[in-house]
Protein backbone atom coordinates (compact mmCIF):
# COMPACT_ATOMS: atom_id res chain seq x y z
CA UNK A 1 0.00 0.00 0.00
CA UNK A 2 0.70 3.88 -0.14
CA UNK A 3 -0.16 6.06 1.94
CA UNK A 4 -1.36 9.47 -0.22
CA UNK A 5 -0.92 12.92 1.08
CA UNK A 6 -3.33 15.34 -1.37
CA UNK A 7 -1.66 18.72 -1.20
CA UNK A 8 -4.42 21.97 -1.10
CA UNK A 9 -2.83 24.84 -3.26
CA UNK A 10 0.38 26.13 -2.62
CA UNK A 11 1.21 29.22 -1.10
CA UNK A 12 -0.23 32.07 -2.81
CA UNK A 13 -3.74 32.74 -4.39
CA UNK A 14 -6.29 30.13 -3.58
CA UNK A 15 -6.32 27.69 -6.88
CA UNK A 16 -8.66 25.08 -5.37
CA UNK A 17 -9.90 23.24 -8.75
CA UNK A 18 -13.65 22.65 -7.11
CA UNK A 19 -15.92 22.81 -9.99
CA UNK A 20 -13.18 22.67 -12.21
CA UNK A 21 -14.57 20.11 -15.26
CA UNK A 22 -12.95 18.42 -17.58
CA UNK A 23 -15.37 18.04 -20.35
CA UNK A 24 -13.18 16.35 -22.79
CA UNK A 25 -13.41 13.26 -20.97
CA UNK A 26 -16.07 10.68 -20.67
CA UNK A 27 -18.49 11.58 -17.92
CA UNK A 28 -16.99 15.08 -17.76
CA UNK A 29 -15.62 14.49 -13.74
CA UNK A 30 -13.91 17.08 -11.81
CA UNK A 31 -10.43 17.27 -11.59
CA UNK A 32 -10.87 16.63 -7.87
CA UNK A 33 -13.05 13.67 -8.05
CA UNK A 34 -11.20 12.20 -11.30
CA UNK A 35 -7.30 12.32 -8.71
CA UNK A 36 -9.71 10.72 -6.28
CA UNK A 37 -10.90 8.09 -8.49
CA UNK A 38 -7.56 7.33 -9.71
CA UNK A 39 -5.47 6.88 -6.26
CA UNK A 40 -8.49 5.28 -4.57
CA UNK A 41 -6.76 1.87 -5.45
CA UNK A 42 -3.53 3.31 -3.51
CA UNK A 43 -5.51 4.72 -0.61
CA UNK A 44 -9.45 4.56 -0.28
CA UNK A 45 -8.32 7.56 2.53
CA UNK A 46 -5.72 9.75 1.25
CA UNK A 47 -4.72 12.50 3.55
CA UNK A 48 -5.83 15.74 2.48
CA UNK A 49 -3.48 18.93 3.49
CA UNK A 50 -5.11 22.45 2.89
CA UNK A 51 -3.39 24.81 1.63
CA UNK A 52 -3.97 28.10 3.82
CA UNK A 53 -0.75 28.84 5.79
CA UNK A 54 2.22 27.19 4.82
CA UNK A 55 3.53 26.38 8.26
CA UNK A 56 0.58 24.85 8.83
CA UNK A 57 0.59 22.79 5.74
CA UNK A 58 4.10 21.72 6.21
CA UNK A 59 3.17 20.51 10.09
CA UNK A 60 0.33 18.48 9.14
CA UNK A 61 2.48 17.10 6.52
CA UNK A 62 4.77 16.29 8.91
CA UNK A 63 2.07 14.50 11.27
CA UNK A 64 1.38 12.47 8.40
CA UNK A 65 5.01 11.20 7.81
CA UNK A 66 5.01 10.33 11.43
CA UNK A 67 2.44 8.03 11.03
CA UNK A 68 3.30 6.45 8.01
CA UNK A 69 4.79 2.72 7.64
CA UNK A 70 4.62 2.58 4.18
CA UNK A 71 5.61 5.13 0.84
CA UNK A 72 4.02 7.93 0.22
CA UNK A 73 2.78 9.77 -2.38
CA UNK A 74 2.56 12.94 -2.22
CA UNK A 75 0.38 14.96 -5.09
CA UNK A 76 -1.31 18.22 -5.65
CA UNK A 77 -5.37 18.12 -5.67
CA UNK A 78 -5.68 19.87 -8.98
CA UNK A 79 -3.16 17.68 -10.84
CA UNK A 80 -4.74 16.40 -14.47
CA UNK A 81 -2.45 12.83 -14.69
CA UNK A 82 -2.48 9.86 -16.51
CA UNK A 83 -2.86 6.32 -14.51
CA UNK A 84 0.22 5.14 -16.18
CA UNK A 85 2.36 7.79 -14.81
CA UNK A 86 0.69 7.61 -11.24
CA UNK A 87 2.08 3.90 -11.29
CA UNK A 88 5.37 4.42 -13.02
CA UNK A 89 5.85 7.36 -10.27
CA UNK A 90 4.93 4.72 -7.46
CA UNK A 91 6.45 1.69 -8.44
CA UNK A 92 10.19 3.36 -8.53
CA UNK A 93 12.56 1.66 -6.50
CA UNK A 94 14.36 5.14 -5.71
CA UNK A 95 14.23 6.31 -1.90
CA UNK A 96 12.37 9.66 -3.19
CA UNK A 97 11.47 10.92 -6.98
CA UNK A 98 9.88 13.38 -8.42
CA UNK A 99 7.97 14.33 -11.52
CA UNK A 100 10.09 17.39 -12.98
CA UNK A 101 10.19 19.94 -16.68
CA UNK A 102 13.45 21.10 -17.46
CA UNK A 103 13.52 24.73 -18.58
CA UNK A 104 13.64 24.66 -22.61
CA UNK A 105 17.44 25.55 -23.84
CA UNK A 106 16.93 29.14 -25.85
CA UNK A 107 17.86 28.62 -29.38
CA UNK A 108 20.81 30.43 -30.05
CA UNK A 109 23.72 30.63 -32.83
CA UNK A 110 27.01 28.95 -31.68
CA UNK A 111 29.16 32.32 -31.07
CA UNK A 112 25.87 33.25 -28.46
CA UNK A 113 25.83 30.20 -26.46
CA UNK A 114 29.80 30.70 -25.92
CA UNK A 115 28.87 34.36 -25.02
CA UNK A 116 26.55 33.68 -22.63
CA UNK A 117 27.20 30.12 -21.40
CA UNK A 118 29.23 29.89 -18.07
CA UNK A 119 30.31 26.78 -17.00
CA UNK A 120 28.39 25.96 -13.55
CA UNK A 121 31.57 26.11 -11.59
CA UNK A 122 32.34 29.14 -12.20
CA UNK A 123 28.37 30.85 -12.35
CA UNK A 124 26.66 32.88 -8.85
CA UNK A 125 23.60 31.71 -7.65
CA UNK A 126 20.45 33.56 -8.26
CA UNK A 127 17.08 33.36 -7.14
CA UNK A 128 15.02 31.45 -10.58
CA UNK A 129 13.39 34.90 -11.95
CA UNK A 130 12.00 32.32 -14.96
CA UNK A 131 8.37 30.82 -14.88
CA UNK A 132 7.47 27.54 -16.09
CA UNK A 133 3.96 25.70 -16.16
CA UNK A 134 2.96 28.46 -13.67
CA UNK A 135 5.83 27.53 -11.39
CA UNK A 136 9.19 29.73 -10.55
CA UNK A 137 12.34 27.82 -11.64
CA UNK A 138 14.40 27.27 -9.05
CA UNK A 139 15.57 23.61 -8.66
CA UNK A 140 18.87 22.30 -10.29
CA UNK A 141 18.23 19.02 -11.76
CA UNK A 142 20.94 16.78 -13.45
CA UNK A 143 20.87 13.65 -15.08
CA UNK A 144 20.22 11.28 -12.66
CA UNK A 145 18.44 13.41 -9.67
CA UNK A 146 17.70 17.05 -8.10
CA UNK A 147 21.06 18.87 -7.38
CA UNK A 148 19.58 21.61 -5.38
CA UNK A 149 16.89 23.75 -4.78
CA UNK A 150 16.38 27.37 -4.13
CA UNK A 151 13.27 29.68 -2.90
CA UNK A 152 12.52 33.16 -3.03
CA UNK A 153 14.75 33.87 -0.43
CA UNK A 154 17.35 30.85 -1.22
CA UNK A 155 19.77 31.35 -4.21
CA UNK A 156 20.74 28.17 -6.96
CA UNK A 157 23.16 27.68 -8.76
CA UNK A 158 21.78 27.71 -12.60
CA UNK A 159 18.57 26.80 -11.95
CA UNK A 160 16.94 24.59 -14.56
CA UNK A 161 13.79 22.84 -13.93
CA UNK A 162 10.60 22.88 -11.50
CA UNK A 163 9.11 20.11 -9.36
CA UNK A 164 5.80 19.21 -11.01
CA UNK A 165 4.03 17.89 -8.00
CA UNK A 166 3.89 14.22 -7.49
CA UNK A 167 6.64 13.53 -5.35
CA UNK A 168 6.97 9.80 -3.97
CA UNK A 169 9.14 8.83 -1.13
CA UNK A 170 9.63 5.55 0.24
CA UNK A 171 8.92 4.72 4.30
CA UNK A 172 12.39 4.55 5.10
CA UNK A 173 12.92 8.79 4.17
CA UNK A 174 9.40 9.03 5.82
CA UNK A 175 11.43 10.54 9.33
CA UNK A 176 13.48 12.42 7.29
CA UNK A 177 10.06 13.93 5.77
CA UNK A 178 8.87 14.37 8.49
CA UNK A 179 11.73 16.24 10.22
CA UNK A 180 12.05 18.25 7.38
CA UNK A 181 9.10 19.68 7.36
CA UNK A 182 8.91 20.71 11.14
CA UNK A 183 12.41 22.81 10.26
CA UNK A 184 10.72 24.53 7.13
CA UNK A 185 7.60 25.23 9.77
CA UNK A 186 9.74 26.79 11.73
CA UNK A 187 11.31 29.34 8.70
CA UNK A 188 8.09 29.94 7.17
CA UNK A 189 8.51 33.73 7.16
CA UNK A 190 11.74 33.27 4.94
CA UNK A 191 9.82 32.13 1.81
CA UNK A 192 7.60 33.88 -0.92
CA UNK A 193 4.32 34.18 -2.05
CA UNK A 194 5.01 31.86 -4.79
CA UNK A 195 6.88 29.48 -3.33
CA UNK A 196 5.55 26.55 -4.21
CA UNK A 197 4.92 23.70 -1.62
CA UNK A 198 6.01 20.75 -3.38
CA UNK A 199 9.36 22.56 -4.31
CA UNK A 200 9.72 23.59 -0.82
CA UNK A 201 9.75 19.89 0.56
CA UNK A 202 12.31 19.33 -1.86
CA UNK A 203 14.43 22.19 -1.12
CA UNK A 204 14.61 20.68 2.46
CA UNK A 205 14.59 17.11 1.56
CA UNK A 206 17.94 18.17 -0.76
CA UNK A 207 19.30 20.25 2.06
CA UNK A 208 18.93 17.43 4.09
CA UNK A 209 20.97 15.03 2.13
CA UNK A 210 18.20 13.18 0.54
CA UNK A 211 18.75 11.94 -3.32
CA UNK A 212 15.62 12.81 -4.78
CA UNK A 213 15.68 11.32 -8.26
CA UNK A 214 14.14 12.74 -10.92
CA UNK A 215 12.09 11.75 -14.24
CA UNK A 216 9.98 14.04 -16.99
CA UNK A 217 6.62 13.32 -18.20
CA UNK A 218 8.19 11.47 -21.76
CA UNK A 219 5.01 10.18 -23.43
CA UNK A 220 2.87 10.42 -20.65
CA UNK A 221 0.49 13.74 -19.60
CA UNK A 222 0.26 15.63 -16.32
CA UNK A 223 -0.59 19.27 -15.40
CA UNK A 224 -1.57 21.66 -12.90
CA UNK A 225 -4.77 22.96 -13.33
CA UNK A 226 -5.79 26.82 -11.94
CA UNK A 227 -8.74 28.14 -14.36
CA UNK A 228 -11.31 26.30 -16.32
CA UNK A 229 -9.72 27.24 -19.56
CA UNK A 230 -6.72 25.32 -18.21
CA UNK A 231 -8.51 22.20 -17.39
CA UNK A 232 -10.70 22.23 -20.84
CA UNK A 233 -6.72 22.36 -22.52
CA UNK A 234 -5.60 19.87 -20.40
CA UNK A 235 -8.41 17.18 -20.40
CA UNK A 236 -8.50 17.81 -24.68
CA UNK A 237 -4.46 17.23 -24.73
CA UNK A 238 -4.29 14.13 -22.88
CA UNK A 239 -7.53 12.21 -24.54
CA UNK A 240 -5.14 13.22 -27.40
CA UNK A 241 -2.52 10.98 -26.32
CA UNK A 242 -2.32 7.04 -26.66
CA UNK A 243 -1.62 6.65 -22.90
CA UNK A 244 -2.39 2.58 -23.97
CA UNK A 245 0.30 2.63 -26.01
CA UNK A 246 2.61 4.11 -23.69
CA UNK A 247 1.54 1.34 -21.14
CA UNK A 248 2.40 -0.88 -23.26
CA UNK A 249 5.86 0.03 -23.75
CA UNK A 250 6.51 0.45 -20.06
CA UNK A 251 5.51 -3.12 -20.47
CA UNK A 252 8.74 -4.02 -21.46
CA UNK A 253 11.42 -3.78 -19.04
CA UNK A 254 14.28 -1.25 -20.22
CA UNK A 255 17.50 -3.01 -19.09
CA UNK A 256 17.23 -6.21 -21.05
CA UNK A 257 19.43 -7.54 -23.25
CA UNK A 258 20.65 -7.16 -26.73
CA UNK A 259 18.49 -10.51 -27.82
CA UNK A 260 15.85 -9.80 -25.93
CA UNK A 261 15.74 -6.03 -26.72
CA UNK A 262 16.13 -6.54 -30.38
CA UNK A 263 14.75 -10.28 -31.01
CA UNK A 264 11.65 -10.56 -29.02
CA UNK A 265 10.48 -7.17 -27.29
CA UNK A 266 10.16 -5.79 -30.73
CA UNK A 267 6.93 -7.54 -30.71
CA UNK A 268 6.52 -9.77 -27.73
CA UNK A 269 4.27 -6.98 -25.97
CA UNK A 270 1.45 -6.78 -28.57
CA UNK A 271 1.34 -10.80 -27.28
CA UNK A 272 1.34 -9.29 -24.22
CA UNK A 273 -1.60 -7.35 -25.08
CA UNK A 274 -3.50 -9.63 -26.67
CA UNK A 275 -2.94 -12.16 -24.12
CA UNK A 276 -3.69 -9.63 -21.28
CA UNK A 277 -7.30 -8.75 -23.20
CA UNK A 278 -8.46 -12.09 -23.47
CA UNK A 279 -7.93 -12.64 -19.73
CA UNK A 280 -4.93 -14.81 -19.75
CA UNK A 281 -2.85 -14.03 -16.22
CA UNK A 282 0.60 -14.33 -15.94
CA UNK A 283 0.74 -17.76 -14.86
CA UNK A 284 -0.60 -19.74 -17.82
CA UNK A 285 1.68 -17.67 -19.85
CA UNK A 286 4.05 -18.98 -17.51
CA UNK A 287 2.52 -22.02 -18.30
CA UNK A 288 2.23 -22.27 -22.01
CA UNK A 289 6.31 -20.96 -22.02
CA UNK A 290 7.19 -24.17 -19.92
CA UNK A 291 5.66 -26.50 -22.21
CA UNK A 292 7.40 -25.20 -25.09
CA UNK A 293 10.67 -25.11 -23.13
CA UNK A 294 10.02 -29.30 -22.61
CA UNK A 295 8.78 -30.20 -25.93
CA UNK A 296 12.17 -28.57 -27.29
CA UNK A 297 14.41 -30.62 -24.82
CA UNK A 298 11.81 -33.72 -26.60
CA UNK A 299 12.56 -32.74 -29.83
CA UNK A 300 16.53 -32.22 -28.69
CA UNK A 301 16.38 -35.72 -27.02
CA UNK A 302 15.25 -37.37 -30.61
CA UNK A 303 18.54 -36.54 -31.65
CA UNK A 304 17.94 -36.47 -35.33
CA UNK A 305 18.45 -32.58 -37.57
CA UNK A 306 15.24 -31.98 -38.40
CA UNK A 307 13.80 -32.50 -34.73
CA UNK A 308 16.65 -30.22 -33.70
CA UNK A 309 16.02 -27.77 -35.76
CA UNK A 310 12.45 -27.92 -34.12
CA UNK A 311 13.46 -28.05 -30.67
CA UNK A 312 15.53 -24.04 -31.40
CA UNK A 313 12.23 -23.10 -32.96
CA UNK A 314 10.74 -24.12 -29.97
CA UNK A 315 13.16 -23.15 -27.48
CA UNK A 316 13.10 -19.76 -28.86
CA UNK A 317 9.66 -19.57 -28.26
CA UNK A 318 9.80 -20.76 -25.20
CA UNK A 319 11.74 -17.78 -24.41
CA UNK A 320 9.41 -15.41 -26.09
CA UNK A 321 6.87 -16.43 -23.62
CA UNK A 322 9.09 -16.33 -20.46
CA UNK A 323 9.53 -11.90 -21.61
CA UNK A 324 5.50 -12.36 -22.86
CA UNK A 325 4.54 -12.97 -18.96
CA UNK A 326 6.45 -10.43 -17.44
CA UNK A 327 5.05 -7.65 -19.99
CA UNK A 328 1.23 -8.87 -19.44
CA UNK A 329 1.59 -8.73 -15.54
CA UNK A 330 2.99 -5.38 -15.78
CA UNK A 331 0.64 -4.18 -19.18
CA UNK A 332 -2.31 -5.87 -16.77
CA UNK A 333 -1.06 -5.15 -13.14
CA UNK A 334 -1.27 -8.87 -12.06
CA UNK A 335 1.76 -9.56 -9.48
CA UNK A 336 1.80 -12.35 -7.23
CA UNK A 337 4.26 -14.01 -4.96
CA UNK A 338 3.26 -17.34 -6.72
CA UNK A 339 3.76 -15.90 -9.96
CA UNK A 340 7.02 -14.21 -9.36
CA UNK A 341 8.41 -17.36 -7.74
CA UNK A 342 7.20 -19.72 -10.62
CA UNK A 343 8.46 -17.21 -13.21
CA UNK A 344 12.22 -17.19 -11.21
CA UNK A 345 11.85 -21.36 -10.95
CA UNK A 346 10.56 -22.32 -13.99
CA UNK A 347 13.20 -20.27 -16.31
CA UNK A 348 15.97 -22.52 -14.67
CA UNK A 349 13.84 -25.86 -15.11
CA UNK A 350 13.43 -24.68 -18.76
CA UNK A 351 16.88 -24.27 -19.01
CA UNK A 352 18.11 -27.72 -17.43
CA UNK A 353 15.51 -29.54 -18.77
CA UNK A 354 16.83 -28.94 -22.39
CA UNK A 355 20.18 -29.58 -21.35
CA UNK A 356 19.13 -33.23 -20.11
CA UNK A 357 17.57 -33.10 -23.66
CA UNK A 358 20.30 -32.29 -25.98
CA UNK A 359 22.97 -34.87 -23.71
CA UNK A 360 20.07 -37.84 -24.56
CA UNK A 361 19.98 -36.81 -28.14
CA UNK A 362 23.80 -37.01 -27.96
CA UNK A 363 23.93 -40.24 -26.53
CA UNK A 364 20.92 -42.00 -28.48
CA UNK A 365 23.00 -40.87 -31.92
CA UNK A 366 25.55 -43.21 -31.02
CA UNK A 367 28.55 -40.47 -30.26
CA UNK A 368 28.96 -41.64 -27.26
CA UNK A 369 28.01 -40.88 -23.24
CA UNK A 370 30.79 -38.62 -22.46
CA UNK A 371 28.53 -36.10 -23.48
CA UNK A 372 27.14 -35.88 -20.18
CA UNK A 373 30.57 -34.02 -18.45
CA UNK A 374 29.78 -31.26 -20.54
CA UNK A 375 26.29 -31.20 -20.07
CA UNK A 376 26.75 -31.67 -15.54
CA UNK A 377 29.56 -28.77 -15.93
CA UNK A 378 26.52 -26.37 -18.06
CA UNK A 379 24.36 -27.58 -15.60
CA UNK A 380 26.64 -26.75 -12.45
CA UNK A 381 28.38 -23.48 -14.04
CA UNK A 382 25.19 -22.12 -14.27
CA UNK A 383 23.41 -23.27 -10.93
CA UNK A 384 26.98 -21.58 -9.41
CA UNK A 385 25.87 -17.97 -11.48
CA UNK A 386 22.47 -17.78 -10.06
CA UNK A 387 23.91 -18.67 -6.56
CA UNK A 388 26.18 -15.78 -7.03
CA UNK A 389 23.52 -13.12 -8.29
CA UNK A 390 20.85 -14.42 -5.64
CA UNK A 391 23.51 -13.95 -2.44
CA UNK A 392 24.85 -10.82 -3.88
CA UNK A 393 21.03 -8.99 -4.77
CA UNK A 394 20.50 -10.22 -1.10
CA UNK A 395 23.43 -8.17 0.58
CA UNK A 396 23.57 -5.28 -1.88
CA UNK A 397 19.93 -4.62 -0.69
CA UNK A 398 20.71 -4.33 2.84
CA UNK A 399 23.76 -2.15 1.81
CA UNK A 400 22.14 1.81 3.14
CA UNK A 401 22.43 4.55 0.38
CA UNK A 402 25.62 6.63 -0.04
CA UNK A 403 24.68 9.87 1.89
CA UNK A 404 24.82 13.02 0.01
CA UNK A 405 26.15 16.29 1.69
CA UNK A 406 23.59 17.91 3.61
CA UNK A 407 23.35 22.29 3.98
CA UNK A 408 21.54 23.98 6.43
CA UNK A 409 17.88 25.04 5.50
CA UNK A 410 19.08 28.89 6.47
CA UNK A 411 22.08 28.80 4.05
CA UNK A 412 21.34 31.99 1.86
CA UNK A 413 22.57 29.76 -1.60
CA UNK A 414 23.88 25.98 -2.80
CA UNK A 415 27.52 27.10 -3.14
CA UNK A 416 28.73 25.08 0.09
CA UNK A 417 26.11 22.58 -1.15
CA UNK A 418 28.00 22.01 -4.33
CA UNK A 419 31.54 22.40 -3.30
CA UNK A 420 30.57 19.13 -1.26
CA UNK A 421 29.37 17.91 -4.03
CA UNK A 422 32.77 18.40 -6.08
CA UNK A 423 34.75 17.60 -3.39
CA UNK A 424 32.41 14.00 -3.00
CA UNK A 425 32.73 13.41 -7.02
CA UNK A 426 36.51 13.70 -6.87
CA UNK A 427 36.77 11.37 -3.37
CA UNK A 428 34.94 9.37 -5.71
CA UNK A 429 36.81 9.31 -8.96
CA UNK A 430 39.89 7.46 -7.46
CA UNK A 431 41.07 4.11 -6.36
CA UNK A 432 38.04 1.02 -7.21
CA UNK A 433 35.24 3.78 -7.58
CA UNK A 434 37.34 5.53 -10.32
CA UNK A 435 37.85 2.30 -12.28
CA UNK A 436 34.25 1.40 -11.99
CA UNK A 437 32.76 5.28 -12.75
CA UNK A 438 35.57 5.17 -15.67
CA UNK A 439 33.67 1.70 -16.80
CA UNK A 440 30.25 3.24 -16.58
CA UNK A 441 31.12 6.47 -18.77
CA UNK A 442 32.31 3.60 -21.70
CA UNK A 443 28.43 2.55 -21.68
CA UNK A 444 27.67 5.65 -23.02
CA UNK A 445 28.66 4.41 -26.46
CA UNK A 446 26.25 2.36 -27.66
CA UNK A 447 28.88 -0.55 -28.86
CA UNK A 448 30.23 -0.77 -25.31
CA UNK A 449 26.98 -0.49 -23.84
CA UNK A 450 25.56 -3.74 -25.91
CA UNK A 451 28.80 -5.38 -25.26
CA UNK A 452 28.47 -5.54 -21.70
CA UNK A 453 24.95 -6.13 -21.99
CA UNK A 454 25.60 -9.57 -23.79
CA UNK A 455 29.26 -10.27 -22.18
CA UNK A 456 27.02 -11.28 -18.57
CA UNK A 457 25.23 -13.80 -20.85
CA UNK A 458 21.80 -13.12 -19.93
CA UNK A 459 18.65 -15.72 -20.60
CA UNK A 460 18.35 -14.28 -23.92
CA UNK A 461 21.52 -14.70 -25.12
CA UNK A 462 21.75 -18.20 -23.44
CA UNK A 463 18.58 -19.45 -24.98
CA UNK A 464 20.07 -17.66 -28.41
CA UNK A 465 22.83 -19.73 -28.23
CA UNK A 466 21.35 -23.30 -27.38
CA UNK A 467 18.59 -22.74 -30.22
CA UNK A 468 21.07 -21.14 -33.47
CA UNK A 469 24.08 -23.96 -32.26
CA UNK A 470 21.67 -26.84 -31.43
CA UNK A 471 19.59 -26.57 -34.87
CA UNK A 472 22.80 -25.46 -37.02
CA UNK A 473 25.41 -27.60 -35.15
CA UNK A 474 25.18 -30.59 -32.49
CA UNK A 475 24.89 -30.79 -28.30
CA UNK A 476 28.64 -30.62 -28.11
CA UNK A 477 28.94 -27.43 -29.97
CA UNK A 478 26.09 -25.98 -27.85
CA UNK A 479 27.61 -26.97 -24.32
CA UNK A 480 31.56 -25.70 -25.23
CA UNK A 481 29.87 -22.17 -26.21
CA UNK A 482 27.61 -22.97 -22.87
CA UNK A 483 31.12 -23.84 -20.88
CA UNK A 484 33.04 -20.93 -22.41
CA UNK A 485 30.65 -18.01 -22.70
CA UNK A 486 29.46 -18.49 -18.76
CA UNK A 487 32.71 -18.67 -17.24
CA UNK A 488 33.97 -15.60 -19.05
CA UNK A 489 30.45 -14.26 -18.00
CA UNK A 490 31.40 -15.41 -14.26
CA UNK A 491 34.30 -14.16 -14.29
CA UNK A 492 33.48 -10.64 -15.55
CA UNK A 493 30.69 -10.20 -13.19
CA UNK A 494 32.51 -11.87 -10.00
CA UNK A 495 34.76 -9.04 -10.56
CA UNK A 496 32.59 -6.66 -10.79
CA UNK A 497 30.58 -7.85 -7.88
CA UNK A 498 34.15 -8.40 -5.59
CA UNK A 499 34.96 -4.26 -6.52
CA UNK A 500 31.89 -3.08 -5.69
CA UNK A 501 31.61 -4.83 -2.25
CA UNK A 502 34.99 -2.84 -1.55
CA UNK A 503 33.56 0.42 -2.16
Amino acid sequence: MTRVVLLGASPGPDTSPTGLKLAALPGEPSVAERLRSQLTSLDPRPATIASGDVATALRSLADVADSATESLLIIPENSVVHDELIYQITKTKRGALGLIAKEPRPETTTEEAQEDSVPIDEADPEIGGNRLEGLPVRARAGKSRVVSVGTARHAVTKPNAVLLGPLHLSARNAPVLAQTCRELAAMADTFGEDDDLVQLIVFGLVRGGVSVGIRGRRDLFYRRVTTQEEANEAGAEMAGMDEDRARLNNAVKGADGFFTTYFVSTYSRFIARWAARRGLTPNQVTLISIALGVAAAACFATGDRPWMVLGGVLIYFAFVFDCVDGQVARYARKFGVLGAWLDATFDRFKEYVVFAGLAVGWVVSGNGDDIWILALAALGLQSVRHLLDFSFGVANRRKPPAQLPTLPLDAPDDRDLRQALVRRKVERSQGVRGLLKMWTRAGRFRAVHWARKMIVFPIGERFAAIAITAALFDARITFLTLVIWGSVAAAYTLTGRLMRSLV
